[in-house]
């Protein structure tokens, strides 16, 4: 089965009761049951519920797993794979990081006695030098934000299972319609399904996908002991949004190579961050494992002055001064005191998140439209 197909009918079945083409919001916290053990598949909504089955199924099949597992928020998913972790087992991660990742790592999981260590991982080798016995998990973002660096997951899985250890990515900003990490021997993949999987900017929630029947007994079983998973609406809403997701992000697509290209030739543009760009350090690396290179783009202003990004960011139209990404609309942020504030400022810069560092998600407006504001706000 396709993608498109996949998107539109993996997980959803005609509810059985009224003939319901959708999947019904089963706004329930428990259910009846016929004598004591006897019940029809679900006890408590916590442990699970009609609606967000139907959607960890739905994601289960577009990221080509066999187990899907929908949390609270993106952080509340990457927080159930780190929960699987054990004091003195030690995380290799990527050094250009979201900065929410990176504050549940130090700020929360540091202190019980889990190391985390921060590499450069489009050089396969700096990885490698970096595992050592105690190694249980390599994360893995990419792109990464907001640099947009391309990892080699294929590498990363390679060095992986050599440590003995796991593979998680956080395919967040690739989608399962560009990018699909377990075909290219990733363990688990994360979503902030808040993002392109909702695609709407009216949904926060986290999931994560294996095929690993080891860790899918831990997923659920954290998953149900932490109970941070997301409500009924909220799941209706993004298996709502998935169905529109192939063609959402094939837009994305078209729009970002032609903001890419625009950025790229105005003179008051330093450098631009786009995977598509043939100048892009990890180009052909983007080629070999995804198959579009999605809406979100980084760039710096010659100058690199931080009042010159904010005039940028004051003087947009059709984009919107906002956190978050992946929505229908075009938004606009400055990563240094938005996302990545978490971030100390010398750990920042040394991977290029400088002051004048402005990062798009290029909506599905029409790209003349994007263009000209960009355009004007420049000027």
């Amino acid at each position: 089965m396709k993608f498109g197909t996949k998107a539109i009918h993996a997980g959803v079945e005609a509810d059985e009761t009224t003939g319901a083409i959708m999947t019904p919001i089963y706004q329930t916290s428990t259910y009846v049951q016929e004598e004591v053990g006897s019940h029809k598949g679900y006890e408590y909504s916590r442990t699970s519920n009609p609606t967000r089955h139907a959607l960890e199924k739905n994601l289960a099949a577009i990221e080509n797993g066999k187990y899907g597992a929908c949390f609270g928020s993106g952080l509340a998913a990457i927080d159930c794979v780190i929960k699987m972790l054990n004091p003195g087992d030690e995380v290799i991660s990527t050094n250009d990081l979201y900065g929410g990742t990176f504050r549940l790592f130090k700020t929360i999981f540091e202190k019980y006695g889990i190391i985390f260590h921060f590499v450069g991982m489009t050089n396969p080798i700096a990885v490698e030098a970096a595992v050592n016995e105690n190694t249980k998990l390599i994360w893995v973002e990419t792109p990464t934000n907001p640099m947009m660096n391309i990892i080699d997951i294929e590498a990363m899985a390679e060095i992986s299972k050599k440590a003995g250890a796991w593979l998680c990515v956080d395919n967040t900003f690739a989608t399962p319609y560009l990018q699909n990490p377990l075909d290219l021997g990733a363990d688990i993949v994360m979503h902030s399904a808040t993002k392109y999987l909702g695609g709407h900017s009216d949904v926060v929630m986290g999931a994560l996908v294996t095929s690993n029947d080891q860790i899918a007994k831990e997923m659920y079983r954290i998953q149900n002991a932490s109970g941070a998973v997301t409500a009924p609406m909220d799941s209706f809403l993004v298996l709502r949004g998935i169905k529109t997701l192939h063609l959402r992000v094939q837009r994305h697509c078209e729009n970002g190579e032609k903001v890419a290209n625009f950025l790229g030739a105005h003179p008051k543009v330093d450098k631009v961050y786009w995977p598509g760009l043939e100048s892009h350090a990890n180009h052909d690396i983007a080629k070999k494992q995804m198959r579009g290179f999605g809406g979100m783009i980084s760039f710096s202003l010659v100058g690199n002055k931080l009042q010159d990004a904010h005039k940028v960011l004051k003087n947009v139209k059709v984009f919107a001064l906002a956190e978050s990404l992946g929505g229908v609309e075009s938004l606009i942020g400055h990563p240094a005191t938005m996302t990545h504030a978490s971030i100390p400022k010398e750990e920042r810069e040394k991977i290029g998140v400088v002051d004048s560092l402005i990062r798009l998600s290029v909506g599905v407006e029409d790209a003349d439209d994007i263009i000209e504001d960009l355009r004007q706000a420049l000027a």
